[in-house]
């Protein structure tokens, strides 16, 4: 029995110490990415992703801020339901298409200073990294 017992303990203190393994722990921490390409487009309006703490998004669309979770390991991207503010603003369109495009952001690939966010279907968010 105290060997199942130390076997188990042990288990759990493996798993518990597994580091990070999201988009954050590979280069996107303490950085504000500002988005600067939807779709092969430029993105006229400000929009910033940050990776606060482990398991989280955060940032301000275009109008609102915003916060999510993401615990997917990388190179994968996974923005769970996202909380907004609701303020109203000129920019609403370029918010809600934002918003859109990380729900539906399944990838990630980050080098220096640029973050790429994309899915098998093309979509692609190119991000630009400030200290």
């Amino acid at each position: 029995m105290k060997v199942v017992a130390a076997t188990l303990a042990a288990i759990a203190l493996i798993t518990g110490c597994q580091g990070d393994e999201t988009l954050r722990a590979y280069g996107a921490a303490d950085r504000i990415w500002t988005l600067k390409e939807l779709d092969g487009a430029p993105f006229t309006a400000s929009a910033t992703l940050t990776f606060p703490q482990v398991g989280e998004i955060a940032g301000v669309a275009p109008c609102n801020g915003y916060s999510a979770t993401m615990t997917a390991p990388y190179p994968w991207f996974e923005a769970g339901p996202i909380a907004a503010t609701r303020r109203s603003c000129p920019d609403l369109a370029a918010e809600t298409a934002f918003l859109k495009a990380l729900t539906e952001a399944t990838l990630a690939e980050v080098a220096d200073d640029t973050l790429i966010l994309s899915n098998p279907d093309g979509l692609t968010m190119v991000f630009g990294a400030s200290d």
